[in-house]
């Protein structure tokens, strides 16, 4: 089954991000921990990143005509990103939020979610293994 892995903006720069938040993967590595651990669980994850908002709006369009399951690392538009929120809304098949960061840990700005509410649940702070415990737990949801 495949999963359609969303990852929004500056993820695609973890070389140079604050490896004490961010961990010392960098983008391409992560992308192939994320697969890897997908064919583990039964997956096919699509991966993909985008710093721009209407794109990953159309991904999660994508989704939901498809019933395409999601896991998404909104970054920082998880915190104000309504149009994203409504966007995930229409998806029916299960969502997952992730963060490789504890945002409840970080600077308070950083403690909202506009995308939880409308997700089955939010996995953050464990670095990449957020996407793997994500999986995990899709396929509890589908089964």
């Amino acid at each position: 089954m495949k999963v359609l892995v969303l990852n929004g903006p500056n993820l695609g720069r973890l070389d140079i991000r604050d490896s004490s938040i961010y961990g010392d993967m960098n983008y391409a590595e992560l992308v192939s921990h994320i697969e890897s651990a997908a064919k583990t669980h039964g997956f096919i994850a699509d991966v993909r990143q985008s710093n721009d908002e209407a794109e990953i709006i159309s991904w999660l369009y994508e989704a939901a005509d498809a019933k395409i399951p999601v896991i998404i690392n909104p970054a920082a538009f998880t915190h104000y990103s309504y149009a994203i929120r409504d966007a995930a809304e229409l998806v029916k098949a299960p969502l997952i939020e992730v963060h490789l960061s504890n945002p409840m840990a970080r600077e308070e700005f950083r403690h909202t979610s506009v995308i939880s509410g409308v997700a089955n649940g939010t996995i953050g702070g464990f670095g990449p293994n957020s996407y793997v415990l994500a999986l995990i737990a899709l396929k509890a949801l589908l089964s």
